[in-house]
């Protein structure tokens, strides 16, 4: 393990390893707090970043944070990446990686190039470097496209996943959110229920209700009921209409068994879905959540810092070219984000880091009622992120989700962020929007009566559950 050395004044700070070193540039969080990996002062902190931005970028292929012998995320990055990819910036430190990354050279096309050959302690590395504008600039260059039966990331853009959750998975319920969130042009990222109970039967029911409008109406989206891989993949036996499979992850194994889930059964998971071919014009069919702290709520963060443990969950999801990877930010709770600005600060290291990586980053901005934070943090969250050009948001009813008990944004912000910033859906989804009358050419939402089909269809297509 090396030791790394900062100066300031007459005090000489000392670092062992680059999981300390990471740890303590890590702007303040609660969560690094509770872990006792953190700064014990903003003067370390200092120290720490300006040590930080004198190592090189290829010190991190020679020293894992996580020893690879007792960890299989720390094996997946080491195998994981290209060389070749990695040659432009080989010779490069985490500071001058920053200043590159910022330059006008620095295209989106070239971002693309190199994104293999970056590793998540890198990306992580140079995000602790960054200002929020930083942050959103370079998010902003980085454009990550996935196709199914839409195509979301085009520049643009912004998509949104309806999520019609109800407290107990009533059908008249879920579809009525269904019929809200449609008219509200919400639904082209996918239209993703979190099932209040997770079993075959139920899950395959809801399946059912989703592929049953979606087909009717030949509407260009893809659907998912987040239920447990394991839960999904038997649904999959029985052929059952599956579009997207989903799953939470984690930057540790031991995180990620916490969950249930090993990178052996996501490879079942993944080529289960592939070989159903649902698609129409993309096979990018998983769909993954993530969040800072979820490492270190399973007793599973190694000592490193809850930021650059986030960052390793997408090395998980970058194998298997996912269409959709959200990052429930303020969703685990002030323990480890406490407040707006610490939600508002990770929510773009985590889009950053996740593009940097070529992943198709959403985010869910939200909070749980005992955070330090409310709605007006959140305006200006989703404000920055649209600019940063997220692939997509959440749209739930009124922002509050009345089954998983937090707060989100709803279908109404998803149209402020189009209008306000000139973004349009996907386009085959846009292109249906218009054809159905949801909304015209200039992007204007149309009036919606319970005469309209969808309407109909939605209060006489199913059974009262």
């Amino acid at each position: 393990m090396r030791i790394w050395r900062s100066h300031l004044g007459s005090t000489t700070w000392v670092f062992e390893g680059l999981g300390e070193l990471l740890a303590k540039a890590t702007p303040r969080r609660s969560g690094d707090e509770l872990a006792g990996v953190a700064a014990r002062s903003e003067e370390e902190r200092v120290a720490a970043r300006m040590a930080l931005a004198d190592v090189r970028l290829s010190d991190f292929l020679e020293e894992s944070i996580i020893d690879p012998e007792i960890d299989e995320v720390s094996r997946l990055i080491i195998d994981a990446h290209d060389p070749a990819a990695f040659d432009p910036i080989r010779s490069l430190t985490v500071g001058e990686f920053r200043e590159w990354l910022l330059k006008y050279e620095t295209t989106p096309e070239v971002l693309a190039s190199i994104a293999a050959g970056i590793t998540p302690e890198m990306a992580a590395a140079v995000s602790k470097l960054m200002r929020n504008q930083d942050l959103v600039l370079v998010g902003s260059k980085c454009q990550v496209v996935t196709k199914f039966r839409n195509t979301i990331g085009l520049p643009g853009r912004l998509s949104v996943r309806l999520q019609p959750n109800h407290p107990t998975d009533n059908l008249r319920g879920i579809a009525a959110s269904i019929l809200d969130g449609l008219c509200y042009a919400c639904g082209d990222a996918v239209i993703g229920i979190n099932p209040a109970s997770d079993n075959v039967p139920r899950t395959t029911e809801l399946l059912k209700l989703l592929s049953d409008l979606i087909e009717t109406h030949d509407i260009p989206t893809q659907s998912c009921v987040l239920a447990h891989v394991t839960t999904t993949m038997q649904v999959m036996e029985q052929r059952a209409p599956v579009d997207l499979v989903f799953q939470s992850i984690a930057g540790t194994e031991q995180a990620n068994r916490s969950f249930g889930v090993s990178l052996k059964i996501l490879d079942e998971a993944w080529q289960m879905a592939k070989e159903l071919r649902r698609g129409t014009i993309g096979n990018n069919v998983m769909y993954f959540e993530t969040g800072q702290g979820s490492c270190l709520s399973a007793g599973a963060h190694h000592g490193i810092d809850q930021q650059t443990l986030e960052a390793r969950a997408y090395a998980v999801a970058r194998r298997y070219q996912p269409l959709l990877v959200n990052t429930v930010v303020g969703f685990i709770g002030p323990e480890y984000l406490f407040n707006g600005k610490q939600i508002l600060r990770a929510s773009l290291e985590d889009h950053f880091c996740g593009k940097l990586l070529g992943l198709p980053m959403g985010c869910d901005i939200c909070y749980t009622n005992h955070a330090d934070a409310d709605q007006d943090d959140m305006d200006g969250l989703l404000s920055m992120l649209g600019i940063a050009g997220v692939n997509y948001i959440m749209g739930v009813p009124g922002a509050d989700d009345i089954m998983l008990n937090y707060q989100s944004t709803s279908f109404h912000d998803s149209h402020y962020l189009r209008q306000t910033l000139k973004l349009r859906p996907a386009p085959e989804f846009e292109r249906w929007l218009i054809d159905i009358g949801i909304m015209d050419e200039s992007g204007r939402l149309a009036p919606m009566t319970l005469q309209h089909r969808l309407a109909q269809h939605l209060r006489l297509g199913i059974s009262p559950a």
